[in-house]
This record gives C-alpha cells, sequence and structure tokens, in this order.
C-alpha cells in the first residue's frame, strides 16, 4: 500500500486563510478532496489552481460538518480515506504512519492519533515511546483515518447533527457494530481547534456553536437513552443558561447571548426542531 491508496476528506467553511496549511502539509500524492460549505466559486478555482491533487466541491450551502464530510466519502475511491478539519496539519510521517500501523492493525474501523487535545500534548509526549496501539470507545473529529470497507454496515455521519458530536454518534454506532477504533502513537497532526475560519467572523462562529452544541447535546443522549433521561441530562445545562442569561441581562452584560443561545438550541432540540440554526456571515 501506498500514499495513493489513501483520499483526504476535508470539510470547510470560510477556511480560505487557514486552509492553506492544512494543504500544504500534505503529501502531494495524496488526492484530497475539499467539500466546501457554500457556494464560494473563487475558492474553489484558486484551491485547484494552486494544490494539483486538490478537487474542491461547493456544497452549495452551509450544510454541516457531517454532511459535508459524507459528500467527500461518497466519492472516495480508494481503501482508505483521512477525514481533516482545515485547522490540521499533518507532520511529515504522518500517513506514512497511517499506511504502517494498517500492515499491524487488520480490523480497525478508525485510526487516529494518540494526542487528541492540544492541552494535552505535553503531558502525554512522553508516552510515545513507550506505548501500543490504544483501542477506544471514541476520537475527535479533526483527523480520522477510515477504512472505508468497515461502514458498509453503519454508514457515515448522521445528518441531523450539524455540528458537535457527529463523530461521537458515528464511534458509538461502529463500536455497536463490533468495530474497531485505535489510538496511534507514531501518528502525529496538530490541531489548532476552532481556529478553521477567518477571525473576522469569530462571533457569529461562537454563537452558533453554543446553539449547536447544546442541541447536540440533548439529541445525541435522546437517540441512545430516549427523551427523559436526556431531559434530566441537560437539566442543569439549562438551568444555568436561564439563569445567566437573567443575570447578564439586568448587569447589560454581552455575555448574555452566549447563553441565550445555549437555552435557545436546548428549547429548540427538546421541542424536537431540527438543528435549524446558521452563524449569521
Amino acid at each position: 500500500m501506498s500514499i495513493k491508496d489513501i483520499t483526504i476528506v476535508i470539510a470547510s467553511f470560510k477556511s480560505e486563510k487557514k486552509i492553506k496549511g492544512c494543504l500544504n502539509s500534505i503529501d502531494k500524492q495524496a488526492k484530497v478532496l475539499v467539500i466546501e460549505n457554500s457556494n464560494n466559486l473563487s475558492f474553489k478555482e484558486n484551491l485547484e489552481k494552486e494544490f494539483s491533487n486538490v478537487e474542491c466541491v461547493l456544497a452549495g450551502a452551509n450544510i454541516g460538518y457531517g454532511s459535508a464530510n459524507n459528500i467527500g466519502l461518497k466519492k472516495v475511491k480508494t481503501k482508505y480515506a483521512l477525514i481533516l478539519n482545515p485547522d490540521a496539519t499533518l507532520h511529515s510521517s504522518a500517513l506514512e504512519n497511517f499506511i504502517k500501523a494498517t500492515e499491524k492493525i487488520y480490523d480497525f474501523a478508525i485510526m487516529a492519533p494518540y494526542i487528541q487535545e492540544e492541552k494535552d500534548k505535553f503531558d502525554k509526549i512522553n508516552d510515545l515511546k513507550n506505548i501500543s496501539p490504544v483501542e477506544v470507545g471514541n476520537v475527535k473529529g479533526f483527523a480520522m483515518f477510515l477504512n472505508i470497507s468497515e461502514f458498509r454496515e453503519v454508514g457515515f455521519f448522521d445528518e441531523n447533527f450539524f455540528f458537535y458530536f457527529e463523530e461521537i454518534d458515528l464511534c458509538k454506532r461502529l463500536i455497536n457494530h463490533g468495530k474497531k477504533i485505535y489510538l496511534i502513537p507514531e501518528i502525529k497532526i496538530d490541531h489548532g481547534g476552532g481556529l478553521s475560519h477567518d477571525q473576522s467572523i469569530n462571533v457569529e462562529m461562537e454563537l452558533s456553536r453554543n446553539w449547536h452544541w447544546m442541541w447536540s447535546t440533548f439529541n445525541y443522549h435522546k437517540k441512545y437513552k430516549g427523551f427523559f433521561v436526556s431531559f434530566f441530562i441537560i437539566l442543569p445545562k439549562m438551568s444555568s443558561a436561564i439563569m445567566k442569561v437573567l443575570i447578564y441581562t439586568l448587569i447589560f452584560n454581552k455575555k448574555k447571548k452566549i447563553y441565550y443561545q445555549r437555552l435557545s438550541g436546548l428549547i429548540n432540540a427538546i421541542m424536537g426542531k431540527s438543528s435549524w440554526y446558521r452563524p449569521k456571515v
């Protein structure tokens, strides 16, 4: 197997500046599918002109992380696919180490870097030489190496989730079908985290993240535990959001917008509404 047997799928939204760092870190032998959550033709043309290994597909609208990745995954013709976030960058040996790992672990559905969060990087860096691949229940969505044949029964992402919990849901469905997920110590991929879009839209993206975090939290639990259990799980979060909306309104603090969004996301989820909110950008 070689790097040519891997297709990289990147779901993006207004990532014109950040995504180039990601693409520059990818070996040019690997085919890259960028699914852009807009109808930005100049973005597509500029990427395909600058990067000969990139095909950019315009989703036409902001359809979300899972739905965009599904578009890319359905176009994959190689045995393996690597889902990346636009603010992730590969170390030079990352793809080769994925390949080496497939020669030792045959029955995996997903593999991912051992270091899953940047905040754990310095605490866990010394562990990398002393540990073997670790089997886990789920991984973060910024870098997921998929064995495509293992997804025939399960499918890919649940498109009801616009943002948040879609990778946890996918991992849970895989585990429920007896599939295996591993963290690989030799694989190093850096992730900025929440930095994939232009800084000029930070405020709107933060409002959107808070709305969807709460909507997805409730609906993920409802999917597997039912409405009433989910309601009791999110009740402390809902109470906190209500109190903070009231307090920050009384003292004219701008943070009330964040907690209003959280409360709105929860109420819409409880009412059974879809994940309809979109950032106003």
